[in-house]
């Protein structure tokens, strides 16, 4: 049914703006949360570069995961919730509750209000990070929707939240829910077009090695999925029946290895990706710079470690066909060239 309206909080973010472009394209209105009323135009803008003039169709609340005041306002009238606001490994962070309280606080604020504004249903954005990290060696691969991260690992803080904060609404749906839908979108790292300069920390990775930066690539490896696609998960998580209480891996093919991906870049791209290094950075390297950067920190516990996971739940019960990781990433490269995002 058409027409009906969606709330999609985090209305900057990377995932959350292609959400609104597929709602907005297949006849939905959208509500989103920002912050900040001056980041409205960025957000329109972002908007019609994905080829969407939202016109009024599109509506903004100002409201915080910190703050209980404007989300019974965000959820009125709306049938479905698409929640992923959340905090992202930006550098800002420097106590591990910086993480864990926004992240599971604030999926109880939207829940919460959810529930009392007589929501259908919410399709929380979650994370690879709450499925398959922490794990001893040995534990079976590739990981699916029936693993959880062990917290007992070695699990960084990003991580951390993301398991405490899906642990935290699953129990809550179950606890206080009467009757209100969850449904979980779990993605590996997230490629695809960018919209505009303000994109996801799985980007600045792509961003930082088609600019030459010294320590690109690392010794990690990881899924990845295009945006488009998991929007498309999304907005199939939000309306199929057969995706109530579940969760579901955004993932397409094998895990693969950034020095993997800075030759593809290379190969795929030719010139324009010269300055792509094919020089891995030791661990060591790693670990020293750790101790005074706290995005590499977070990364530490991720080097050498097999993230291969599997996306066929989707694929299988929703009907998912998502695009190559070839592409995802090859396009996510061109988009940055196109809009000129790429530092000398």
């Amino acid at each position: 049914m058409t027409g009906e309206l969606v709330l999609v909080t985090g209305g900057t973010g990377f995932i959350a703006q292609y959400c609104m472009l597929s709602l907005l394209n297949n006849g939905y209105r959208v509500r989103t949360t920002i912050r900040s009323p001056q980041r409205q135009a960025e957000v329109r803008e972002h908007l019609r570069s994905g080829g969407v003039d939202a016109g009024e169709r599109l509506s903004f609340v100002f409201t915080d995961l910190n703050a209980d005041h404007g989300w019974p306002e965000a959820v009125a009238g709306c049938a479905y919730v698409m929640h992923g606001a959340s905090p992202t490994p930006s550098g800002d962070q420097t106590r591990e509750e910086d993480w864990i309280k926004p992240a599971v606080n604030g999926n109880l604020r939207v829940l919460r209000a959810s529930r009392d504004a007589g929501v259908r249903r919410v399709v929380l954005t979650s994370a690879f990070g709450a499925i398959g990290v922490g794990h001893k060696p040995g534990y079976r691969r590739p990981f699916d929707e029936t693993d959880w991260s062990d917290l007992n690992g070695n699990v960084a803080p990003y991580q951390k939240s993301k398991t405490l904060a899906e642990r935290a609404a699953w129990d809550f749906v179950a606890r206080e829910g009467n009757g209100l839908e969850l449904a979980a979108v779990n993605p590996v790292a997230v490629y695809g077009p960018v919209l505009g300069a303000d994109y996801s920390h799985s980007i600045r990775l792509i961003a930082n090695m088609m600019s030459g930066q010294p320590g690109c690539p690392l010794n990690v490896n990881s899924c990845c999925v295009d945006v488009r696609d998991v929007a498309d998960l999304h907005l199939r998580a939000m309306t199929n029946p057969a995706a109530k209480g579940e969760r579901f891996l955004a993932t397409v093919g094998e895990s693969i290895w950034m020095i993997e991906v800075a030759e593809l870049l290379r190969r795929r791209l030719g010139k324009a990706a010269a300055k792509v290094s094919t020089q891995v950075l030791t661990d060591d390297q790693v670990r020293t710079a750790g101790e005074t950067n706290e995005q590499l920190k977070g990364i530490v516990p991720l080097l050498g470690y097999n993230m291969n996971s599997t996306g066929k739940k989707a694929e299988h019960l929703l009907g998912w066909a998502p695009r190559s990781r070839e592409e995802a990433i090859v396009s996510c490269a061109e988009s940055l060239i196109r809009l000129g995002l790429l530092r000398d």
